[in-house]
């Protein structure tokens, strides 16, 4: 009869939240009532998979299994249950939208906020709980195979921009889950490296932006990352997950692994994991042995706490965060049902394309390109027709359409003809392997050669491509250049036609030492179904190209941070890593070291001249808690309406410690029609020009002279204020 009743109760607390979502504090006092009623080996197995992308739900209470997606760039189509292989469903397209890189070069924190609404209701109405994105790994070299997935070098930037995204994501009822939480910064060695960084790199530089996604997003899930740190693997590490992210922030959410990312029973239990996914298996289809049961955190927890070596108030805690985690997801009942593959949803993603694409150079107003003339084009490059939303590992995706630039192209530019040669060719993406083409790369090049000898106006379409060893998890890039020959073929393509321009495909940075002979460059990044779209929007200057770059472009590797230290720095002796550039990432490097850039953080070019002026403080003295408000003017001096970013860096001279040049820390996107102008204000908290003070293991604002720098990117500042602080 006790059971019958207990059932009967788990019925009515778990059915009440049809009706209508308790407060806060009504959740918890129901999530204490279901766990009451929970055996010890239902907890237990709610912590673990139960398929490649599910953990399992408790049946006999009616609690639901949650479902989980790969992103953050679209809904990846449906996995099998027990391998990897896709399932073939038909109905599993969708929207693919830009890069996080492309989302970062925007600088533009509301269409961030579009970018994870949409996605967010593709996720929902695919019926997933948990989004596997957005990722804030610090964009730290440019070999990294996955930077294309994060939100470039800078913390500040990250943290603006991650923020929206996750309240657009949740508000649907799906819970965001914030990746690679920490310091997985490369794909080499990236299931055991042990990373070593000082703690002043690792809050100043590496963790800001996981901190604003909890404090300021709110965030309901975390993955944890697959390396190391300080000799403990991040999917359970005391330090980072139970210290600073669970104690220190206050984190309420459910910490996942990285798939395959538990490496031991007692650490899985004690340091801070709270659902352990994709451990070494290919679940029921390879054999028992490999079985969900037998994950870290399921018989092998069980029998832990069954002879009382681990208290079953940790399972608690687990089951705790795994529930509040449902009541915000499947168990809400006024979650809305979601949309995929709608006009708006493509709207989103074509305009992120065209406000994140970045005009690096121009020279003799190159761009745009009049699409009424009447003119020859030659298209040359794979980069032109190849789809960039397969392949890169785990962000790969399925769209029900991707318009590739050469059909962009077509489309716009109606009076001109359009010839197209591929130039070069890269293979089939493979995760895991390189493949290398089959297609004679002479006969390619001649054929291009010979098309842009016919042509008035050369467009290259070029860059990476999500093969392995390019940008896609799973492993670095092997070099800095162009691959497959692209350096070569320019230099011929530039002979023999010197009015060329490039347009390049990548989520990271390459050198380009025929940077100085093409008239017209962009940076184009993979930019979703809305590929084709938006560039012919940007090279017709149907849309202006407002984007600025989320990290520096080194002209030479070794001009790079982490490059600079050797091998001990990156990649690691595949056992250890050192951080040795410390908190000097990025622009940061550039400008303390008087490295000059090819491009710098924060450039880009617009087809319209912007006047920055009259900058000021509203004040000149500022005590700790106080804010900072930097003004200043902004005019269109030129023949288009366009878009530009105001970057605040500040700097102090004079530090007790050793400090960069400037930092951003604010930044305002503004539109003007042609002759406009506008007043922008940045906010800017005192307490943010703290540095982190390893002598106290707190933060410490020094008082005295600090120098506020506005300007238009890193190397482009039009004032100098000084400031004191008390």
């Amino acid at each position: 009869m006790k059971k019958i009743t207990l059932v009967v109760l788990s019925l009515f607390f778990i059915g009440q939240a049809a009706v209508a979502q308790p407060s806060e504090k009504g959740i918890e006092a129901k999530i204490d009532s279901i766990l009451s009623l929970l055996t010890l080996e239902e907890k237990v197995a709610m912590c673990h998979a139960q398929s490649k992308f599910s953990s399992p739900g408790v049946p006999r209470l009616g609690i639901p299994e949650i479902w989980m997606s790969d992103g953050p760039h679209g809904v990846r189509a449906e996995i099998n249950w027990d391998n990897w292989g896709y399932a073939g469903w038909t109905n599993d397209s969708i929207t693919a939208f830009p890069a996080l890189t492309c989302l970062a070069a925007t600088f533009n924190p509301e269409l961030s906020h579009q970018y994870g609404v949409a996605v967010g209701e593709e996720a929902r109405y695919r019926k997933k709980d948990i989004l596997l994105g957005p990722g804030v790994n610090i964009y730290r070299t440019p070999l990294n195979g996955r930077n294309f997935e994060y939100m470039g070098e800078d913390p500040h930037l990250a943290s603006v921009l991650v923020v929206p995204y996750i309240k657009g994501v949740q508000q649907n009822g799906v819970a965001a889950c914030l990746k690679h939480y920490a310091l997985n910064n490369q794909e080499l060695w990236r299931g055991h490296i042990n990373v070593e960084v000082s703690d002043r790199a690792l809050y100043e530089i590496y963790l800001p932006a996981y901190k604003a996604a909890v404090q300021e997003g709110g965030v309901w899930s975390i993955m944890g990352a697959y390396n190391q740190f300080r000799g403990q693997h991040c999917c359970h590490n005391e330090l980072l997950l139970n210290q600073i992210l669970k104690t220190d922030w206050g984190f309420d959410g459910v910490v996942v692994t990285d798939w395959g990312g538990a490496h031991d029973t007692r650490e899985a239990a004690l340091y801070g994991l709270d659902i352990e996914m994709g451990t070494g298996t290919d679940g029921l289809t390879t054999s028992t042995r490999n079985a969900y049961d037998n994950y870290y955190l399921a018989l092998p927890f069980l029998n832990l706490i069954k002879s009382g070596e681990i208290e079953e108030a940790v399972v608690d805690d687990k089951v705790r965060r795994i529930l509040r985690l449902m009541f915000r997801t499947n168990m809400n009942p006024s979650r809305p049902l979601g949309r995929i593959n709608n006009p708006e949803h493509l709207h989103v993603a074509r305009a992120i394309a065209g406000e994140g694409i970045v005009l690096l150079k121009n020279d003799d107003q190159f761009f745009p390109i009049d699409p009424t003339r009447k003119m020859t084009i030659a298209v040359i490059g794979e980069n032109a027709t190849r789809a960039m939303a397969v392949g890169g590992g785990s962000s790969e995706l399925k769209p029900r359409d991707e318009v590739s630039p050469l059909r962009g192209l077509k489309e716009r530019f109606r009076n001109a003809t359009i010839i197209h040669s591929m130039g070069y060719a890269s293979g089939p993406p493979q995760y895991g392997r390189e493949v290398p083409s089959k297609l004679d790369a002479d006969s390619l090049r001649n054929a291009a050669v010979k098309a842009a000898a016919q042509a008035d106006v050369v467009l290259f379409f070029g860059g990476l491509n999500k093969n392995h060893f390019q940008d896609c998890e799973g492993g670095d890039r092997l070099q800095f250049g162009l691959p497959f020959g692209q350096d070569e073929l320019l230099r011929e393509l530039l002979r023999a036609n010197e009015n060329l321009g490039v347009v390049l495909v990548s989520g990271n940075a390459v050198a380009m030492p025929w940077a100085s002979e093409v008239k017209g460059l962009m940076q184009a990044w993979y930019l979703g179904s809305e590929a084709g779209h938006a560039l012919a929007d940007v090279i017709s200057g149907d849309v202006n190209p407002s984007g600025k770059l989320p990290f520096s472009f080194p002209v030479k590797l070794s001009d790079n941070a982490a490059h600079h230290f050797g091998e001990l720095s990156y990649p690691g002796d595949s056992v250890n890593q050192y951080y040795k550039e410390d908190i000097f990432v990025g622009y940061r490097w550039h400008d303390t070291q008087k490295i000059k850039p090819l491009f710098a953080f924060g450039h880009g070019l617009s087809y319209t001249t912007f006047e920055l002026s009259d900058a000021k403080t509203d004040k000149k003295s500022y005590a700790a808690g106080e804010t900072i408000t930097v003004s200043c003017k902004i005019t269109n001096t030129g023949g288009a309406n366009g878009a530009e970013v105001a970057q605040v860096y500040v700097g102090k001279p004079n530090s007790s410690v050793k400090r960069p040049v400037k930092e951003l820390k604010g930044f305002r996107k503004v539109h003007l029609a042609k002759g406009g102008n506008t007043q922008v204000e940045i906010p800017i908290e005192v307490d943010a020009l703290a540095f982190y003070d390893e002598s106290i293991s707190g933060w410490n604002l020094e008082k005295g002279a600090y120098t506020i720098y506005v300007g238009t990117a890193s190397d482009a500042i039009a004032q100098q204020l000084e400031i004191m602080v008390k």
